[in-house]
């Protein structure tokens, strides 16, 4: 490491050194001990790797162990000694921070005494302790880690003292407050009870029960001693981890030098299980040694092709087989130890049953049957079976892990028991990433299985392994060996061995080496590195175009016998010493060489520095002048400072003492005048006061003579009144019994009401009839209007009597209360004069009470003040959250805009994407069919399709140009003379839209300036206004409605119609006069309408004079004479007057509405008469143009002509619609239904074809390979592979059969097969044709949503395994330490990851299309037209005209049809294993698109707007949320789209009166926009009697109050909105390496690696 530092150059890197080297004391004492042979010997195996940048700097350094001697705790052989950090602990018990540990001496401790010899020559253990815990520090381990390290050790000692007492021959005690134990307990921080408990028992756990068992002495003392191994094995993994760490660099490492420091070859008088894996690794690292140095060296001599003799050596793969191959003898341990009785001494049998007599390595000692013996390589040893089985399981009982694991004392002991992914060291290294780009040699991996995995796996399984990745290490890498030998066995110094020396020589194949070397050529250089090498030794003569011959011509020269050297074909070849000459001969010419450089360089030198030395003393005399002359400066300087600082001095005492003085004077006169001044003060605050006092008690004087006359004056009139009153009632009692009469007459009117009620049903029948009785209804309803006039005169005319009657009682009870007030006069003057002697009294305690109030309002404010202030504190920080929050939301409706338009604009480049590809096979077609016999298309196919243009809904407008392009790819291409005129054709109908767009506008303004003007007439036609404009919106938004059919229909015409087509005669003509009939019969449709509710209005008024009658007078009479009790004439008296007002109240109520109703009837025939005559005036203008130019007229005024709803035609194309969708369902429904009879019978058969195929029954179980989670597959298979598993693939069947996501892990494992073999050629191929793959798919099964489904799932399943697998630390926490091997080591996939979550969002889009056209035809029967309560709709709105699509339609969806249809999405996604997040923003848009195309449908159909349609949906609505709670789904989202549906629910249900329910619902409607709400209103249609219509008034009011809300004018909502799709990251827990490619892909070519 020294030498590594100091080549390398940096001094900064002298810290890495410093720690690795100070990892040895660490290392040492917790890994070495002294043994018979070596004091400080290595009790485990280190191999140390150290990592070098660009620029061969060190930069780090991990440590990988090997095999630990745990058995060295619990027993040490005499002379030998535990770990040295045990006795460096006992030499330091008495430092005062180990006070608490509680140590002693060696020999106290049972762990530490066994072999005897307990100190080390030469060694002090103390200074040593010293060098361990420096080395800590420097490693980054602090102090308090370090106390708990030394902790454990302490309770180690401590547990190995533990004494057992045996109870019987099955159980053991410890005695009662054990001290070993106590202190153990206390040191880990667990308790004693449960350490004692578990340390003399066990759990044995069965099938179905959980025993505890007590164990014997001997048992106890065994589990003891496992857990002191198990809690120091852990301990020393967890220093060996940190030293890891603090030699761990993030620097990106360029290469690596390992070094291995390994236990030698082994053999003691007993050779247990240790000392097998020592040997056993020695094996291995020979045979490695053997292949490196004998094979390889002989075949480069081969290869080379040099005359060369073939010399045998020893192999000992025999013997490598005989440990580790099949049944051998460790595979025999292993399944022994998995045996239940499994024993030392059944081993040993299987042992001589296996190997004895069949192998010669093996042999049976004639004395034993416990023992085995194996020639190795180096001499024959002795192993003694006791305690392999025992070594090889390592079992530790898990209940003293549990109790170990509870500790809260000990941080680091929680640390120590975790499950902790085992990091090899050189797959620590960080290494950089480039895209497509990797270093060739891949950084052998570590351990691979799983923690769980690794704590079952035997110790000699783990060695096993670990010894094979060390082998991989050496074999990618280019090994040095050094040999250490030992001089002798006794540990002498100056004493060596010949004979044990030559032993180990020969042990290693040192002597071999040496006789290959000596026969041999051990140096070798090539051609190439030759010349650049001794070229110094040439001449330029010598140098020719051919190496070779250059360095065959030098050699002849410099070496003459040519025995010490051959010519290979790449190399030269030199016997032993001819290198060193040939170096000796360099160096000579090379020190000539340096000698002259040096003589020259050496008198430059020194002329360099004469010069430097003469300009320095020149320097030097310049600067001591300098500093003379500015020492005479700085004399001169100090004399003038002192003169001034003398004269500011002595000025500044005499001002000091003057402004002392001045002070002391201004003191004086501010005392003096503050005195005189607080003195007139108080004086005028004294006159001040009594003034006030004055004031008050003249006031309250005042106020009491006031108070007592009021009092007498109200008292007198009460009197009075109630006199009169009495006799009142008297009157009233006798003129109030006609009871009984109104009861009858009451009885009479019910009859005639519903009389009435029946003659208004027979006019609603007969409104023909009724229409021509407009005349004399209207003659009619003024006389009786005069009649009301003068029941209400008359009425006023009994008012003003009562009011006579009433001033004749006020003037009567004004004189009675002036006499009351002068007898009150004379009472009161009596008692002013006897309280004027209290009020004197009481002045005093009031003046006391007012200063007290007066100090209590002080502090009132005050307090006031103080909360003012709190509030306003309280009110800025809740405006700056409430602006926080405001701004996050802002920023995250930004984000969500940002990403729904770039996800817009990705929907619109893969629909160009499409159209660019459809237009490719046009020019396609172009070019191949180019006869003069083709097909053309027949006009009446373009007119039919602008027919179907022109009668669409608004929403379905964006679709247009996609239904267009269908039919175009199966056309014929047209003439260029045809397309020239077309083009023509619709730059003429541009600037007809341009003029038409132009005359709109100025319509526009045309109104708004009327508008503006009737705005300043007077306010008694505001309502009628606010009617009109609320009109004028609904005509605007279907106008405009109607200019885009009106826009679609040109493209219809220009696109698909030849020239000839606009011809008067042409089908699209006839089809315009069609709809204009139409038009015109809406609107005889809508005048019968008017003319209904007029006849209605004019027969409820006709029942007001009826009421009227029953005033008779006569009958009147006559039920009060029938009354002749007092009580009965009183409650007569009483209900009559309630029902005269109830009826004065309904009246007036009439008579208002009615007035209303008739203004707007009025000013909507107005406007009808208006529009007719402009219609007609149309029509005129249009006869009179000539007959090309009428088409033209038409299409230009068709936007003023079309401005009623064509309700009729959209109904019939709606019930086509359904009646088409209807079919096709049932035909996919069929259709599904045979596939699953056909793969029922394919289910039915493959049990028979399994059962026929021969089955090969295996005696001996074998282990399974171990896959790495990759498909090897050919570059031509790539077709298939994309064909059978994409194209091919039936969605069905995968998501029933087989694990969701498998097409998605089969390409990826296709991926990381290529990334393996570092094909960026074959990365590229095989994601293009994957990605163009499930474009094709999606384009020919765009509309089967499983399909869509399924690709969708896969996608973003194939997006989260290259996240998940990138090596990007984000996507790498929730990985298994398996998953994190299978990352890509060689590409960065990230522009790809972005084409797929591209690809993804595509699909979405598409996925949402296919669920919208499912779900369209469904929503507005099964929402809103299906009767879901029985009975609540009641009886059908009068007036309204027959619907086609009407509730009583049978064979229309339901609310089940759409909760079947939605559980029919929710478990296709299910199973085809969908994200939860992607499914949740399925679903929310699903219930969006419901809840879009219901209030569009409501706000557009007025028999939807009614109480009970309101109640409907709201019941629907909550299945809905039914659903969503059943899903677990209510945290997507989806119920909130709903809200606008539920508002527009409640609003029909509210109550529509008074300005409090106006109140409400502008509170209550807040996700509607105000022309929405608007709308409803005006669409409110009562169904039953209770029931009232929405009056203007109302209206009014709504929209008064809403015009500050700042909403879209926007009538619909737009039901193509897609929401913005994102893709969480999910993880996958799926092992690559365990999926099984089933034969029913056929995918037989991929092979599993």
């Amino acid at each position: 490491m020294r030498y590594f530092a100091t080549v390398s150059g940096s001094a900064s890197e002298a810290n890495v050194e410093e720690k690795v080297l100070a990892s040895n004391p660490i290392m040492e004492s917790i890994g070495n001990a002294k043994t018979t042979r070596n004091d400080n010997s290595s009790r485990f195996g280190k191999y140390i790797e150290i990592g070098f940048d660009k620029r061969y700097r060190i930069i780090g350094a991990n440590m990988r162990t090997y095999l630990l001697e745990k058995s060295r705790v619990v027993f040490q052989a005499e002379e030998e000694r535990n770990y040295h950090i045990f006795y460096q602990l006992c030499a330091s018990a008495t430092l005062p921070e180990f006070k608490t540990l509680r140590l002693g001496g060696a020999n106290y401790f049972h762990y530490t005494k066994q072999g005897g010899s307990p100190v080390i020559d030469g060694i002090d253990d103390a200074k040593e302790m010293l060098n361990t815990r420096r080395a800590c520090t420097l490693l980054g381990i602090v102090d308090s880690y370090q106390m708990g390290i030394f902790q454990i050790l302490a309770a180690i000692l401590h547990l190995g003292n533990v004494a057992f007492t045996s109870r019987d021959a099955d159980s053991c005690t410890i005695p009662p407050k054990h001290e070993p134990l106590s202190i153990f307990c206390d040191l880990m921080g667990v308790e004693y009870e449960q350490m004692a408990h578990w340390l003399t028992h066990r759990k044995l756990a069965t099938a179905t029960e959980t025993y505890i068992k007590p164990i014997s002495k001997l048992q106890a003392v065994n589990a003891r001693d496992a857990l002191a191994k198990h809690i120091y094995a852990n301990l020393f993994n967890w220093i060996v981890d940190h030293v890891n760490k603090a030699l761990h660099s993030t620097m990106k490492q360029h290469s690596f030098i390992g070094v291995l420091d390994i236990y030698g070859f082994e053999t003691f008088e007993i050779n247990s299980f240790e000392q097998f894996c020592i040997n056993y690794a020695n094996e291995k690292l020979q045979q490695q040694f053997n292949m490196h140095v004998f094979k390889l060296e002989q075949e480069e001599y081969m290869r080379e092709q040099i005359p060369w003799t073939l010399i045998d050596f020893y192999d000992n793969q025999p013997c490598i087989n005989l440990i580790e191959a099949k049944l051998g003898v460790l595979d025999l341990l292993d399944e022994e130890c998995k045996m239940p009785k499994g024993s030392d001494n059944s081993w040993a049998q299987k042992l001589y049953n296996t190997h004895l007599n069949k192998t010669a390595l093996f042999e049976k000692p004639r004395l034993s049957n416990k023992a085995f013996i194996i020639q190795h390589f180096a001499d024959k040893v002795e192993y003694q079976c006791e305690g392999f089985l025992e070594k090889n399981k390592d079992t530790v009982y898990e209940e003293q892990i549990k109790v170990l694991k509870s500790s809260k004392k000990l941080k680091i002991l929680s640390e120590l028991f975790q499950d902790v992914k085992v990091i090899s060291p050189t797959s620590a290294t960080p290494s950089g990433r480039t895209p497509l780009s990797r270093a060739p040699v891949k950084p052998t991996q570590s351990k691979t299985a799983q923690a769980s995995k690794e704590h079952k796996k035997s110790v000699g399984h783990q060695f096993r392994n670990s010894l094979q990745l060390l082998m991989e290490t050496l074999n990618a890498t280019t090994p040095h060996y050094v040999r250490c030998i030992k001089p002798n066995d006794f540990k002498f110094p100056f004493m060596f061995d010949e004979k044990r020396t030559v032993q180990q020589l020969r042990a290693c194949g040192v002597l071999e080496t040496i006789r290959i070397s000596a026969a041999g050529f051990p140096s070798r250089w090539t051609y190439q590195e030759f010349f650049s090498r001794y070229r110094v030794l040439m001449k330029q003569k010598d140098v020719l175009g051919d190496r070779k011959q250059t360095c065959k011509n030098v050699l002849e020269k410099l070496i003459l016998d040519k025995d010490k050297y051959q010519f290979g074909k790449t190399k030269i070849f030199f016997r032993a010493g001819q290198v060193a000459f040939l170096e000796k001969i360099r160096s000579d010419k090379l020190r000539a060489a340096c000698v002259r450089i040096q003589k020259t360089i050496r008198g430059w030198l020194m002329r360099k520095k004469y010069l430097r030395m003469r300009k320095a003393a020149i320097t030097i005399q310049r600067y001591v002048r300098g500093y003379q002359a500015r020492c005479l400066v700085t004399f001169l300087r100090r004399t003038r400072a002192a003169t001034i600082i003398q004269k500011f001095q002595r000025m500044y005492t005499i001002r000091k003492r003057y402004r002392c003085k001045r002070a002391a004077t201004v003191v004086l006169q501010s005392y003096l005048r503050g005195y005189i001044a607080r003195k007139q003060y108080r004086k005028m605050l004294r006159e001040h006061k009594a003034t006030v006092i004055q004031k008050r008690v003249r006031g309250w004087l005042a106020r009491l003579h006031y108070r007592r006359a009021l009092e007498a004056i109200v008292y007198l009139q009460c009197c009075y009144r109630r006199m009169m009153a009495k006799r009142e009632l008297k009157k009233l009692k006798i003129e109030a019994r006609s009871v009984e009469h109104y009861k009858k007459l009451n009885f009479g009117m019910e009859n005639k009401i519903m009389q009435l009620q029946r003659k208004i049903d027979e006019q609603s029948k007969d409104s023909k009839s009724l229409l021509e009785k407009l005349t004399h209804l209207e003659a009619t309803y003024s006389s009786e209007k005069e009649k009301l006039r003068s029941d209400v005169e008359r009425l006023k005319m009994s008012e003003e009597e009562a009011k006579n009657a009433t001033n004749r009682v006020l003037s009567l009870q004004d004189e009675i209360s002036k006499l009351q007030k002068e007898l009150h006069q004379t009472q009161s003057e009596k008692k002013l004069i006897q309280e004027k002697s209290e009020i004197y009294k009481q002045e005093t305690d009031v003046l006391v009470l007012e200063l007290k109030e007066q100090n209590m309002l002080l502090k009132k404010e005050k307090d006031d003040l103080n909360h003012r202030i709190q509030n306003q504190a309280k009110e800025m920080t809740d405006a700056m959250e409430k602006r926080l929050l405001e701004e996050t939301q802002q920023l995250e409706l930004d984000l969500n805009d940002e990403r729904l338009r770039y996800q817009n604009l990705l929907n619109e480049f893969s629909r160009l994407e499409e159209r660019y590809d459809d237009l490719k096979d046009e020019m396609k077609l172009m070019v191949t069919i180019s006869k003069p016999g083709h097909k053309r298309t027949d006009s009446t196919h373009s007119s039919n399709e602008s027919e179907y243009t022109y009668s669409s809904e608004i929403t379905e407008a964006e679709e247009f140009p996609m239904r267009m392009e269908e039919p175009s790819e199966k056309k014929a291409p047209l003439d260029m003379s045809l397309f020239l005129k077309l083009q023509k054709r619709v730059s003429e109908l541009e600037q007809e839209k341009q003029s038409m767009q132009d005359e709109l506008d100025r319509k526009e303004e045309q109104v708004l300036r009327a508008k503006a003007k009737e705005e300043e007439r007077p306010q008694m036609r505001g309502a009628e206004l606010e009617y009109e404009s609320l009109k004028r919106q609904e005509l605007e938004s279907e106008n405009k409605k109607l200019k885009n059919e009106l826009n679609e229909l040109r493209k219809a015409l220009t696109e698909k119609s030849p020239p000839g087509v606009t011809a008067p005669g042409a089908p699209a003509y006839k089809v315009l006069l069609e709809q204009m009939t139409s038009v015109s019969e809406e609107l005889e449709v809508r005048k019968e309408e008017v003319l209904i509710l007029r006849s209605q209005l004019m027969s409820q008024k006709e029942a007001i004079p009826i009421k009227n009658t029953m005033t008779d007078s006569t009958i009147l009479l006559e039920d009060v004479q029938k009354m002749k009790d007092k009580g009965e004439i009183a409650q007569a008296y009483i209900g009559l007057k309630e029902t005269n007002r109830l009826l004065e109240s309904q009246l007036q109520t009439q008579k208002r509405s009615h007035d209303n109703e008739l203004e707007a009837l009025r000013g909507e025939i107005q406007s009808l008469k208006e529009e007719n005559n402009r219609q007609q005036q149309l029509l005129a203008q249009n006869l009179q143009l000539p007959p090309e130019a009428r088409i033209e007229a038409s299409l230009q005024h068709e936007i003023t002509r079309l401005t009623n709803e064509n309700l009729d035609l959209m109904e019939q194309l709606e019930k086509q619609d359904k009646t088409v969708r209807k079919l096709k369902k049932q035909l996919k429904v069929f259709a599904k239904k045979i596939d699953e009879l056909e793969v029922g019978q394919m289910e039915n058969i493959s049990p028979g074809q399994i059962i026929d195929e021969p089955i090969h029954p295996v005696n001996i179980p074998r282990k399974e390979k171990d896959f790495q989670g990759m498909l090897e597959y050919k570059k031509e298979d790539e077709p298939k592979l994309v064909k059978n598993l994409i194209l091919d693939l039936k969605p069905r069947g995968v998501a029933v059969n087989l694990i969701p996501g498998l097409p998605a892990y089969i390409l990826f494992m296709c991926v990381r097969h290529a990334d393996y073999l570092n094909d960026d050629q074959k990365v590229r191929s095989l994601l293009t044709s994957t990605i163009n793959g499930i474009k094709k798919i999606l384009k020919k099964r765009g509309d089967d949503f499983e399909a869509v489904s399924f690709w969708l799932s896969n996608t973003c399943r194939f997006l989260h395994c290259l996240k998940q697998y990138s090596g990007e630390e984000g996507f790498m926490k929730h990985n298994t330490p398996r998953q994190n091997e299978h990352c890509l080591t060689n590409f960065d996939l990230a522009e790809y990851r972005q084409v797929l979550s591209d690809l993804a969002i595509q699909i979405y889009q598409q996925l949402v299309r296919v669920l919208e056209n499912i779900l369209q035809p469904m929503i507005v029967s099964g929402m809103l037209e299906h009767e879901t309560i029985q009975g609540v709709s009641g009886v059908k709105p009068t007036g309204l005209r027959k619907r086609t699509s009407s509730i009583a339609d049978e064979g229309t969806y339901t609310l089940d049809s759409i909760i079947r249809q939605l559980n029919t999405f929710h478990s296709i996604m299910c199973q085809h294993g969908m994200d939860p997040e992607l499914v949740k923003q399925v679903v929310k848009q699903m219930f969006y698109i419901i809840g879009a195309v219901t209030l569009n449908n409501l706000l557009l159909r007025k028999d939807m707007c009614s109480w009970s349609k309101g109640m409907q949906i709201r019941y629907n609505v909550s299945q809905l949320e039914e659903w969503l709670r059943d899903k677990n789904l209510m945290t997507s989202g989806a119920k909130e789209t709903l809200e606008p549906l539920i508002q527009a629910a409640q609003l029909l249900q509210v109550k529509k009166k008074t300005d409090e329910d106006a109140e409400a619902i502008c509170s209550m409607c807040n996700a509607l926009t105000t022309a929405q709400i608007l709308k409803v209103l005006n669409l409110y249609t009562p169904v039953n009697e209770f029931e009232e219509r929405v009056t203007v008034s109302f209206i009014r009011t709504i929209q008064m109050r809403m015009r500050d809300r700042k909403d879209s004018p926007q009538l619909l909502t737009d039901a193509k909105h897609i929401f913005p799709v994102t893709f969480p990251f999910n993880p996958s827990s799926l092992a690559l390496e365990t999926i099984q490619i089933p034969a029913s892909l056929g995918l037989a070519f991929l092979t599993r690696v």
